[in-house]
């Protein structure tokens, strides 16, 4: 197993890295810069989008072309080709203590997004399902900052990560009306260091989270034990997916501006990287059907 730095810029928080098996590249985010980024790994090359907003948490790529962006208060489209964002839905307009932030695709195409707490405090950020036809429904309520959604490689659980109360949770999710209900605790990480943040799930059904603040990446068996920790080069790590030709490679983001008055003091911290050597294949992330 090796690590790569990918590139040498420095991002403030690189964010829901996704691998486009169609066109072999990988998209992710710097949330505080509102940018959308695409490297090809062939050739190098980094393009960027800047997105007119306040905080750009997450985005899923769209069948028909373009993306959605989570965004500030909810939903919205976007088009590489002129950058044009338009609203689809702002489920939480008005609440200035929330911001929407990270987002996933189910197998079926719809797109399940999560709201934090600004202050990273109470409990009182949300967990949405937007549907195929651009209807929005709030399935959970109760977290302080979600993260990670991921899925069981049947689809039939969801797992969704609780930054700021120290816990990964899960669902059973029904794949025909995209209910998830019946939450509980799948991992506390009260007492192993770290805060989990980006997730994702490897084709044998293992859970892998990135630990925020922790400098590790863990993989975690469908029975919520610990198997494996990556050490890392840098210390907040953000968040993981799995890419390449064989969807062997995991690609990591990491945040490099400061937090709470303190920052990672990595020297490649805020870097995007890619591990090499797994031996573990990943599933493909669909494409948001609507």
């Amino acid at each position: 197993m090796n690590i790569e730095r990918i590139g040498d810029e420095c991002y403030d928080l690189g964010e829901c890295p996704i691998w486009d098996p169609q066109d072999r590249v990988l998209y992710f985010v710097d949330c505080p810069a509102c940018a959308m980024f695409r490297y090809n790994p062939r050739n190098g090359d980094i393009k960027r989008w800047d997105v007119d907003c306040g905080y750009l948490g997450s985005f899923a790529l769209r069948t028909g072309g373009g993306a959605i962006l989570v965004m500030d208060d909810g939903f919205h489209t976007f088009d590489f080709e002129t950058g044009k964002v338009t609203a689809i839905v702002e489920p939480e307009a008005g609440r200035t203590n929330l911001c929407f932030n990270d987002c996933k695709v189910d197998r079926q195409g719809r797109l399940i997004a999560g709201s934090m707490h600004t202050d990273l405090t109470e409990p009182v950020a949300n967990l949405y399902r937007l549907d195929t036809d651009l209807t929005c429904t709030k399935i959970d309520d109760g977290y302080i900052c979600s993260n990670g959604p991921c899925w069981s490689p049947d689809g039939g659980t969801l797992y969704v990560s609780d930054s700021n109360a120290d816990a990964i949770f899960a669902y059973d999710y029904d794949t025909v009306s995209g209910n998830a209900t019946n939450r509980r605790t799948f991992l506390s990480t009260a007492d192993s260091g770290g805060l989990p943040d980006g997730g994702t799930v490897d084709a044998e059904g293992h859970i892998w989270s990135a630990h925020f603040e922790s400098g590790t990446i863990r993989r975690i068996t469908p029975a919520g034990i610990i198997e494996r920790v990556i050490e890392l080069p840098v210390q907040w790590v953000a968040s993981l997916t799995f890419g390449g030709d064989d969807h062997d490679i995991i690609y990591f983001t990491s945040m490099g501006c400061e937090f709470e008055g303190d920052r990672d003091s990595s020297p490649q911290a805020g870097g995007l990287f890619a591990i090499h050597g797994l031996g573990i294949q990943g599933l493909v992330e669909p494409r948001f059907a609507g």
